[in-house]
């Protein structure tokens, strides 16, 4: 019988990017997982009984007489400690990880070597931040300050010590990379948490119900658009401003927007406005026909998928910034995707071949090259099925991210090894 394998994952927002990686460990019979997260996140989190959960309370944030510059540092400081407080109970059990596997964004990271020192440590490397070149100064609707671009020097100063600490680092795109300094980038790897594309497939005879009773199917005309939350990162003003023209040139056209009415990434919603939903609902007025457009909200994961195994084109657009789950995702479907022709979609969207691209401000343009796509539905579901190749070939968590996890993390490759056998 070969040695039990311990790892330890943490994430406040658990599993967050690890849940295929937990699912997979949890059928190991060599394995003992334990994760950490915040209480919020483990309680409703669905993860397996072979999966010990530690909940820590969400932690103070920074104090009112901080410096605002510091008052990230100082929340991720405090986060830190807390799960620091954690590892050393686990210690003390006598508990103790061969891996830790973690997301730094929040401070989790910052104290784990000092209390398991000869753990592999991993760091999940979302985003390193930047004042100029990547999402902030990128739109002039929303300009940033010089005392902002200040702030985000020193924003970088968690996932600089996080990394330095750690074994390893992972980010999931070649431009999430690229982004980091040069002088880390060496202990960086390349390798994408991955889709689930035996799930998501596409299904010619799937049917959306819609709250109003309607049902949508493959049959008609149905453009999609889908974000955590509908904020400007994810160019929600520019597609919802595009909703006028879009609507006009198609009578039959239906719209599905799915997403919250937070903020997941940078400022709130104009003043007097509960959501930029709510804002740009009030802007547009009734030169919308409301009646055809359809926000969901955030939806159960099984609907989502129906969501885009109806569409016959999905609309991403995003700032220089994370590429979202959502674009995989709709391109595993086999929808054709009309993207931003920012750097992170390029990367994955090759314009005319495997999916299409327009400029992220010009709302008139998104409006009239999604007609056209939407027109030529018959000649663009080509598009849509290379779009499904390329996540097959390139994202797939079996056959492309799992097999990457474990040739990075090496004492897991004797048991991926023998259970193979």
């Amino acid at each position: 019988m070969p040695a039990m394998l311990r790892v330890l994952f943490i994430h406040q927002n658990l599993p967050g990017q690890f849940r295929r990686l937990i699912r997979y460990l949890q059928t190991r019979p060599d394995v003992e997982l334990t994760a950490i997260g915040e209480e919020a996140a483990v309680a409703r989190a669905k993860l397996g009984p072979k999966l010990r959960t530690i909940g820590y309370p969400k932690p103070d944030g920074a104090g009112e007489k901080t410096h605002h510059y510091l008052k990230y540092f100082e929340a991720c400081v405090r986060r830190g400690q807390t799960v620091t407080r954690v590892c050393v109970e686990l210690k003390k059990q006598g508990w103790i990880p061969d891996v830790v596997i973690c997301h730094p964004g929040w401070g989790e990271g910052l104290f784990v070597k000092d209390v398991f020192p000869r753990a592999r440590l991993v760091v999940f490397c979302e985003f390193w931040w930047a004042a100029d070149g990547l999402d902030v100064g990128f739109d002039p609707e929303y300009p940033a300050s010089f005392d902002d671009r200040l702030r985000i020097r020193i924003k970088n100063s968690v996932l600089m010590q996080s990394l330095l600490a750690a074994d390893d680092g992972v980010t999931p795109t070649a431009w999430q990379l690229n982004a980091h300094p040069p002088e880390l980038r060496h202990k960086i790897h390349r390798i994408h948490e991955g889709i689930d594309t035996a799930y998501l497939r596409p299904d010619p005879h799937a049917r959306l119900t819609l709250p109003d009773g309607r049902v949508l199917s493959r049959a008609q005309p149905v453009l999609t658009y889908v974000a955590r939350n509908l904020e400007p990162y994810r160019g929600f003003h520019v597609f919802m401003r595009s909703l006028p023209r879009l609507l006009a040139g198609n009578p039959d056209l239906r719209v599905v927007v799915v997403g919250g009415d937070g903020v997941s990434y940078g400022r709130r919603p104009p003043e007097g406005y509960a959501s930029y939903r709510e804002a740009l609902c009030a802007e547009l007025e009734d030169s919308v026909d409301w009646s055809r457009v359809h926000f969901l909200g955030k939806l159960p994961y099984a609907s989502y998928r129906t969501v885009l195994q109806v569409s016959s084109l999905h609309i991403y657009l995003t700032y220089p910034f994370v590429l979202s789950w959502s674009v995989l995702e709709a391109m595993a479907v086999g929808v054709p995707v009309l993207g931003s022709d920012t750097a992170p979609v390029r990367e994955v969207i090759c314009d005319g071949e495997n999916g299409y691209l327009t400029g992220f401000f010009d709302s008139d343009a998104l409006a009239d090259r999604a007609l056209e796509l939407i027109a030529r539905r018959d000649e663009t579901a080509a598009a849509g099925l290379r779009g499904r190749e390329t996540v097959l070939r390139n994202y797939d968590f079996e056959s492309v991210g799992l097999p990457a996890y474990l040739e990075l993390l090496k004492p897991l490759r004797q048991f991926a090894e023998e259970g193979d056998r």
